[in-house]
């Protein structure tokens, strides 16, 4: 496979006059709906971490976990914005892996690609897991392990199906996490000004948010601790750029679903944790004992609310993993299409579905599940702390691919700039230096499995992954150079 220049927009494939991703001349099928777009794309930012892991946040940083969720939540919309800029204007199932072999050069696609397949790979082994534990908790006859292998092969059978089947699951699965986080931001709201039926909460207004410490008890730093608590749980955002390869019409979701990530944000993460702490005073024992939300509807007398809590987060988990396996497999193909991954990973069998990719990832997946069950505290742990800030190199690179990207698209397409990232030049750069600083605020956190563990083990692997593409492309140019050299 040929080299080619860092600034051209135009992929290997060449993009169809009709408008369609290359990926569907390369045998994948626009599969996906507007519909299922659409709740991927407002699914996509709700993951499992919001609902079980806001309680470390809100214990760390009282009432100011606010101004975490939102700093956070503020990154997310730029980089998603600039992703978008880049996916509206060339939709791929690559997304930002193929934007950045393009404005980065082919070392920057390969290492990132492949990194963030790694990360969701490990991601199935997680989720998988915590499906486990909550379905042995309904079901105990069955053990834990047994569940976790009944999960990934339901859900392998149904990527393996057809995109559309993923799609339909994922659009349900989506559906459940909006209503029910929705439903909690109105019961909440009713209680917090004592108009909720048959509840006897006390109406307390926006008293708790100054009313035990101050909204900064434990002092402004706090709101950096609470950053590197919660902005892993924001993973996930970019998926509907992936998707939208399998989509009919990839740039009006694409726009769509970039112009909407702001109310997403703010709504589902600041408007949710903001009912909890107006709710209960931030050092309410329950908010760590059960968890934010369910201590947040037990305070307004819904009754089973540890059950229904449950049934959520499992909800939350089986779209994680839906959507890991999706993503993970499709990064794969794209990888198999630009020549840096098994030529079969760009294979598709007659229902348009990249078969070798999947089941390559859920092999990984699988594996992984089995290190931690044999090995948790060692060879698990290791894979976790690998690939723990992946999502920041992920956002990091869409950053300075977005920087290239622009003057490429107004050079050669200027009519597909759709989407514009607000105040460029100064705002891309003002992300990349808030990503660089979450970064190396993480090093300061060295604890056992912490920021700095993280931080330290994902570069050794990134930094394998980049010498591993470097010999690769220096192999690649040799035998081109060979190749053209007269005889």
């Amino acid at each position: 496979m040929t080299t080619r220049p860092p600034g051209s927009l135009a992929p290997d494939t060449a993009q169809p006059t009709s408008g369609q991703p290359p990926e569907q001349q390369a045998g994948l099928r626009a599969g996906l709906k507007n519909r299922h777009l659409s709740m991927i794309a407002i699914g996509g930012v709700i993951g499992a971490g919001l609902f079980v892991g806001s309680a470390s946040g809100i214990a760390a940083a009282g009432p100011g976990i606010l101004v975490s969720y939102a700093l956070v939540g503020a990154l997310v919309v730029f980089v998603m914005r600039m992703l978008g800029e880049m996916a509206a204007a060339n939709p791929t199932s690559g997304s930002f892996s193929a934007y950045a072999d393009r404005a980065l050069g082919r070392w920057a696609g390969f290492s990132i690609g492949w990194l963030y397949w790694f990360f969701w790979v490990v991601v199935l082994a997680v989720e998988a897991t915590a499906g486990a534990v909550i379905l042995e908790g309904w079901v105990p006859a069955v053990p834990q392990w047994a569940w976790a292998l009944i999960v990934m092969t339901v859900l392998t059978a149904t990527n393996l199906a057809s995109v559309g089947s993923f799609g339909e699951f994922e659009f349900w699965f989506a559906g459940i996490k909006v209503v029910a986080i929705t439903g909690f931001i109105v019961l909440g709201g009713l209680a917090i000004f004592g108009v909720l039926p048959g509840s006897d909460h006390a109406a307390t207004g926006f008293g708790n948010l100054t009313g035990h410490g101050g909204f900064l008890p434990n002092g402004p730093g706090a709101i950096l601790t609470g950053i590197l608590l919660v902005v892993f749980s924001f993973m996930g955002s970019e998926i509907v750029t992936l998707a939208a390869g399998e989509s009919s019409d990839a740039r009006r979701a694409v726009a769509k679903a970039t112009r909407s990530v702001i109310w997403r944000v703010g709504v589902f993460y600041v408007g949710s944790i903001l009912v909890v702490v107006a709710l209960l005073p931030w050092n309410d024992p329950a908010i760590e004992k059960k968890g934010s939300y369910v201590a947040a509807l037990d305070s307004i007398g819904i009754p089973h609310a540890g059950e229904i809590m449950n049934f959520i987060v499992l909800t939350a988990v089986l779209s994680c993993l839906n959507s890991g396996l999706y993503t993970a497999s499709r990064m794969a193909f794209s990888l198999g299409q630009r020549g840096d991954a098994p030529r079969s990973f760009a294979r598709t069998n007659t229902r348009g579905v990249p078969q070798a990719a999947i089941l390559a990832s859920v092999v990984f997946g699988f594996v992984a599940v089995g290190f931690n069950y044999l090995w948790p505290d060692t060879v698990f742990q290791f894979l976790l702390n690998s690939s723990g800030a992946v999502a920041l190199f992920v956002w990091l690179v869409i950053c300075f691919s977005q920087l290239r990207m622009r003057g490429i698209i107004l050079r050669e397409s200027p009519e597909k700039l759709v989407v514009r990232m607000w105040l460029f030049p100064y705002l891309t750069w003002a992300t990349i230096a808030m990503i660089t600083f979450v970064l190396l605020y993480m090093l300061t956190d060295d604890k056992e499995g912490g920021g700095r563990s993280q931080v330290l083990l994902s570069v050794l692997v990134a930094a394998v992954v980049i010498a591993i593409s470097l010999v690769r492309e220096r192999a690649r140019r040799k035998d081109t150079a060979e190749t053209v050299a007269p005889r």
